[in-house]
């Protein structure tokens, strides 16, 4: 199962395809939102998005608004170095965010199956 890995750092971006990789998940890697958009054309078995919440020029949140007024319906999960409850604030039809830590390798795939439908 793909699923579109969206981060300006490119070490972040590994990080989260490995966790991905470790539960049987093919992490496909935009670098921006722009090219997000591309690799969603390109490959519409994508079934997840997961993204960085800080990026130049469109935040994750910026980004989740977008695919929202496109009528997209695909899982939407934000990593952030903030404070998770704040961002949820802020977007109330974002229902998944995770704190880029120590337990990401830990809560990312507890998650990611639990929004999927497979725990």
């Amino acid at each position: 199962m793909k699923i579109l890995v969206v981060d300006d750092d490119a070490l972040a971006a590994e990080m989260v395809c490995a966790i991905l990789e470790s539960g049987n998940y093919q992490g496909i890697v935009a670098e921006n939102v722009m090219e997000a958009f591309e690799r969603l054309q390109q490959h519409p078995e994508i079934k997840m998005i997961i993204s960085d919440m800080n990026m130049p020029l469109i935040s994750g949140i910026e980004f989740f608004q977008e695919l929202k007024k496109q009528h997209s319906t695909l899982p939407f999960i934000l990593l952030t170095g903030d404070d998770p409850t704040t961002l949820l604030t802020l977007e109330p039809a974002l229902t998944h965010c995770l704190t880029k830590d120590f337990a990401l390798t830990e809560t990312l795939p507890e998650l990611v199956a639990n929004v999927l439908g497979k725990n």
